[in-house]
């Protein structure tokens, strides 16, 4: 039996953003040029702030924590900072602080990208958001006992939803 962890790393494809590697027997997809993303959990008077925007695999908008890529644009950019931006940018808001909370996978048999999930702190609102010339995000203030109902109510509307969202669901 081969041992996949001792087979070496081919890249079978490679474009812009992704690439296509085999270990063994194993395929998966890995990002280029990013170490990886930051998922970020921010609250505004009693509010956790959620987004919504057009994602191409899932073919629809999608309803999601605000979150980006670490070093895609800055190498040198750390957790942190690309917290803060990417919540400015993308929500109009903007934290004092950021407390990382975990590293994670979110489909670790297909995909060797991680996150790390962060609480922002001292959050205030600075700009308008709704992130760059090519997205069109929407912003949802949610309070926490009534994200259920706004999951439920987005996918009527056929928004799909991001699986970290699992976090505010009671099972």
């Amino acid at each position: 039996m081969t041992i996949e962890s001792d087979a070496p790393l081919k890249t079978e494809w490679e474009g812009k953003y992704l690439s296509v590697l085999r270990r063994g027997r194993w395929e998966f997809v890995s990002r280029s040029g990013s170490t990886g993303a930051v998922v970020i959990l921010a609250e505004h008077d009693g509010k956790i702030i959620l987004i919504e925007q057009y994602r191409v695999p899932v073919g629809g908008r999608c309803l999601e924590l605000p979150a980006g890529l670490v070093g895609d644009e800055d190498e040198q950019a750390t957790i942190e900072e690309t917290a803060v931006k990417e919540l400015e940018e993308e929500t109009g808001f903007t934290a004092e602080r950021i407390e990382r909370l975990g590293h994670f996978h979110s489909s670790p048999g297909m995909l060797s990208e991680s996150f790390t999930l962060v609480r922002a702190h001292g959050v205030r609102k600075v700009g308008e958001g709704g992130g760059t010339d090519d997205e069109d995000i929407d912003v949802h203030l949610v309070a926490r006992s009534e994200i259920p109902q706004l999951i439920e109510r987005r996918r009527r509307a056929d928004v799909s939803v991001d699986v970290k969202l699992l976090l505010f669901l009671d099972f």
